[in-house]
């Protein structure tokens, strides 16, 4: 359902959009996690690293397709702040559009890749034909990830951060029964983890559907909206391309990292897979005071709002820094205690430990450099999120991270900081040019932020 973010308390605007947002992303990491849980539970290392790897490429495709549509959620979200249905309606056909062709090609095409990706990872002998099998399986359900994505990124530029909750809540209850089913049940192994994720992805979107076509979404959709149109089509990947860009380059910079933890063998790769789950936990709050931050922004900026959109950013910071303190200090505590949920191997959880005790601290860091990345994206300015990225993982996150591997052989720790590191370097950046352009505006007019976003978004 549309609702409108510019108006009322900007600190329980953020919070009340932004914990469907949370909920939406622990069911989608638990979503993640149960292959893992479950493959270790019933098989040996080899099928636990074949799932950690091939989940890991998953991961990577899932976050661009998201990354793409954050396009989608900027401008349905502008349009939507300032009133311009049309607009909105616009972005929405173009959308469905644009991603259903991607869908098609990235399927065709990664299926006939699977063996050189998983060439490319290093996977460990014991788990290539594991990673093989599981990737194949997803590879094949893209459309089905691609679809639950772009109907998310729709409903949130419209204001609803409640409907995507639900409809991942159905394809993670899903997962988890069908994981038990075809790993414990059938004995598929790497296979099966790969079967229930695709099977449940395909459950979840049939529900979404069901839904939209019983409820008023806010926006109605004539065929010619379906049309591309040049100028809406540019607008969706003038913001989308860099984001996805920005994210791909990341999820590459960690499968570097994993490529070189794999050649440690495959004790490190397994300790290194479950630690990134993990991980994935902890950066629930950053990953959804990002999109909190990006869609709220979205319609306030729409609507001429801009210091409104600042504080949010402001709080969206707060809330981030607060809780990676948290999680730094209960990891330094006792991480071994989280790794031992997935492995019973005492190499796996003592190299796991090393690793999140190092790790850990990103999540300061990248709870910060992410809610500007948020706003960045709200106006219009992805390609500054693009930029320190780039620049973080090309000076620290992979440089670090082989010198860390080289001259510390006996320890993940180092490891773990270099991805803190890289999040140190964004986190600078985002904040000086934020800065920076704050000064360059200050004392300008807005001007209409829905023909010329760069000049209003101060």
């Amino acid at each position: 359902m549309e609702k409108n973010l510019t108006t009322g308390s900007v600190a329980k605007t953020v919070l009340s959009f932004s914990l469907p947002f949370l909920l939406s992303y622990f069911l989608q990491t638990l979503y993640g996690m149960a292959d893992l849980f479950i493959i270790g539970q019933f098989n040996g290392v080899g099928s636990t690293t074949a799932v950690s790897i091939g989940s890991q490429v998953m991961h990577m495709l899932t976050v661009m397709i998201v990354g793409l549509a954050m396009g989608s959620t900027v401008m349905i979200g502008q349009a939507t702040g300032a009133g311009k249905r049309d607009q909105a309606s616009r972005a929405t056909g173009n959308t469905v559009t644009l991603f259903m062709a991607l869908a098609v090609a990235l399927t065709a095409g990664l299926l006939l890749a699977v063996r050189p990706i998983v060439s490319v990872m290093s996977t460990p002998a014991e788990a290539v034909a594991g990673t093989v099998s599981y990737l194949t399986i997803c590879f094949m359900g893209i459309p089905f990830i691609t679809a639950y994505n772009i109907i998310s990124s729709i409903f949130r530029g419209m204001g609803d951060s409640k409907s995507p909750m639900y409809f991942i809540a159905v394809a993670c209850g899903a997962n988890i029964a069908l994981d038990y089913l075809f790993i414990g049940g059938m004995g598929l192994g790497a296979a099966g983890a790969a079967l229930g994720t695709t099977l449940a992805q395909t459950i979840s979107v049939a529900v979404s559907l069901a839904i939209i076509r019983k409820k008023k979404a806010g926006i109605t959709l004539a065929p010619g909206d379906f049309r591309p149109q040049r100028e809406t089509m540019a607008g969706l990947l003038k913001i989308g391309v860099p984001v996805a860009l920005q994210d791909g380059f990341i999820q590459i910079a960690f499968i570097v990292i994993t490529v070189i933890v794999n050649k440690r063998g495959l004790n490190d790769a397994a300790a290194v897979g479950i630690v990134e789950k993990i991980i994935g936990i902890l950066f629930l709050v950053p990953s959804s005071m990002l999109q909190t931050v990006s869609a709220l922004c979205a319609q306030n900026i729409g609507a001429g709002k801009h210091d409104r959109a600042r504080l949010t950013l402001g709080y969206g910071c707060l809330i981030t820094l607060i809780w990676g303190i948290a999680a730094v200090a209960v990891m330094q505590l006792d991480a071994e205690a989280f790794i031992g949920l997935f492995s019973d191997s005492g190499e796996v959880v003592l190299m796991g430990g090393q690793y999140m005790r190092g790790y850990v601290w990103d999540t300061v860091l990248a709870g910060i450099h992410f809610c500007f990345s948020g706003y960045f994206c709200a106006c219009g300015l992805s390609g500054i999120s693009f930029l320190h990225n780039s620049v973080s993982i090309i000076c620290a996150r992979i440089p670090l991270s082989y010198l860390a591997s080289k001259y510390f052989a006996d320890t993940l720790f180092p490891m773990g900081l270099a991805s803190t590191a890289g999040s140190g370097v964004s986190a600078v950046i985002c904040v000086g040019v934020f800065l920076w352009m704050y000064r360059q505006q200050a004392g300008r007019q807005p001007g209409d932020s829905g023909r010329d976003i760069r000049k209003a978004a101060f």
